[in-house]
């Protein structure tokens, strides 16, 4: 790993980390937004969510300093895995509202969170391409 390719930042990198600083900072401001989607297995669906969203800020700000990327790569491609159910049953849940309320806001909203799933994707390849220490 050259020090150079891994001080660099990139568009794809500065964008996970500025989704991960957003997100982080909705889950700790409005926490109730995401305790619905926290699997019922886990107990303290409102501590699940802050401590997630913690883990999204600390992620975001590794990712962004060249002597802490390679370790908040690996964090951050793990936490995005991690949260992959979450996000799926948010979709799950969309698409019982959708088809209960039959409204275009609903049907909208049903359709962004299944657009969503595939994008995890390219967000853990930036974020493995980080742990590997191959920026830029």
């Amino acid at each position: 790993m050259s020090t150079e390719s891994s001080s660099r930042l990139d568009l794809p990198l500065v964008g996970l980390a500025a989704l991960f600083l957003g997100s982080g900072t909705l889950h700790l401001v409005r926490p109730q937004v995401f305790e619905p989607i926290v699997p019922p297995q886990l107990p303290d669906a409102r501590k699940v969510v802050e401590v997630s969203g913690v883990a999204e800020i600390v992620c975001a700000l590794g990712l962004l300093h060249p002597k802490t990327r390679r370790i908040a790569g690996l964090a951050s491609a793990a936490l995005l895995v991690g949260v992959f159910p979450a996000n799926v049953q948010m979709s799950v849940d969309a698409g019982k509202r959708a088809n209960r309320k039959r409204t275009a806001k609903s049907a909208g909203f049903f359709a962004g969170t299944l657009a969503r799933l595939p994008l995890q994707w390219p967000m853990i390849k930036v974020a493995l391409r980080a742990g590997k220490g191959t920026v830029a």
